[in-house]
């Protein structure tokens, strides 16, 4: 392993996981623990004991020397942590591994979960990039989702994240929701705009089995939009948000030029990462590793030690993860990194599987650029990387 590898190896980004939420959202099949509309971290025994549990899991972690340079704390609802509960957390990773001057420090946040206290707390120990999970302007797709947030309380957060001038400000839209329709759709793609945040995600929905919306809907059947609708949804948010200024640098992601989100490029450059808390993934020393979904069996991993019990990942595997990761970047992966780590045979046979997909324009090779085309190409990305993998074997 050359010394470039060896330093791509050594994580300098870490994912938090906070599980809480007021209520499960109904397509959300994530690892939560639902606390109810009146707990905030500061009241609940519960929220105390896993923040005690996360701090220690980061305390027993290996580190490598190098300051993180990216943090993420996603959910779950990590705005329903009290400022101190937060303070905590990155106090615990600033002495274990250290926190580079300008690191990013991202929070997932939802709108009626904060007040201007909470935002300027956060503000001060650290955050200066928020996510805010909005998912639709339009109430009644609100509450088909299962969303605890109204529309007021929406444009309130928004007025309290200014407020505290939090320098990176992202937005998160859910397309493909049971009845929406394309005007619903476009107007939430028109407010974003006129709301103008640094950054924009876009997620069309998925309907996942154990979820409350695999239980009451079937994919491609009514309520939920057709295929030709969601994808004149894709369409439709391409359009206006590239038109409106943003750069789409990602399969779902629009951000405003020198405005992508840091931490999510680890993920699809496939760098390493640290992950805590229960569910979380993380990606050291060539090994992948998801902690356990439920509390207690992720309380009792900690008291055995912590230990992660996994192999490191294969060559092949890594490869096929890199163009998986890859290939959803507009910038998409450079044939010569591909064939200095894996190889110029394999670049040549990717080449080869994905020559009809160049053919049809849903492919293209650019100087030294291999990527998907937009927005053909990243409306149909399953259905190439289906094929590519399969081939691979």
């Amino acid at each position: 392993m050359s010394l470039k590898d060896m330093t791509a190896q050594v994580p300098t980004a870490a994912y938090v996981h906070i599980p809480f939420c007021r209520r499960r959202c109904f397509y959300c099949d994530f690892p939560v623990f639902v606390v109810g509309d009146r707990l905030r971290g500061e009241d609940s025994g519960t929220i105390r004991q896993y923040v005690q549990a996360v701090c220690q899991e980061i305390n027993i972690s290996p580190s490598f020397n190098q300051p993180l340079k990216t943090i993420f704390f996603g959910g779950g609802t990590p705005s329903l942590l009290s400022t101190a509960q937060l303070q905590c957390i990155l106090t615990a990773l600033e002495q274990r591994f250290g926190i580079a001057e300008g690191a990013e420090i991202s929070m997932e946040m939802d709108p009626g979960t904060f007040d201007s206290a909470h935002i300027a707390g956060y503000r001060s120990a650290g955050v200066n990039r928020v996510s805010l999970g909005v998912q639709s302007f339009d109430a009644e797709l609100l509450k088909i989702a299962g969303r605890s947030h109204s529309v007021d309380d929406i444009f309130a957060a928004i007025e309290l994240i200014h407020q505290v001038e939090i320098p990176e400000f992202s937005i998160d839209l859910i397309s493909g929701l049971p009845h929406q329709s394309l005007d619903q759709w476009q107007n939430s793609l028109t407010k974003v705009v006129e709301i103008s945040p640094t950054h924009i995600s876009i997620y069309d929905l998925t309907i996942e089995p154990g979820t409350a919306f695999g239980r009451y809907y079937q994919p491609g059947n009514q309520p939920l939009p057709t295929d030709e609708t969601t994808v004149k949804m894709y369409q439709l948010g391409q359009n206006i948000l590239t038109n409106a200024g943003y750069e789409h640098y990602e399969i779902s992601n629009y951000a405003k030029s020198k405005h992508q989100c840091q931490h999510n490029l680890v993920y699809w450059h496939n760098l390493s990462y640290y992950g805590f808390g229960m569910g979380a993934a993380s990606y050291v020393q060539g090994k992948r590793f998801t902690r356990p979904r439920k509390t207690q069996e992720y309380y009792q991993w900690l008291e055995n030690g912590a230990i992660i019990d996994c192999e490191i990942t294969p060559l092949q595997e890594e490869l096929l993860e890199t163009l998986m990761l890859g290939l959803r970047l507009s910038e998409g992966l450079s044939l010569e990194y591909l064939s200095n780590k894996f190889g110029s045979e394999k670049v040549a046979e990717i080449k080869q599987y994905l020559q009809r997909y160049l053919d049809q324009h849903w492919a293209e090779i650019v100087g030294d650029k291999l990527r998907l085309t937009d927005p053909q190409g990243f409306l149909f990305s399953n259905v190439v990387l289906a094929d590519l993998f399969e081939k691979m074997g």
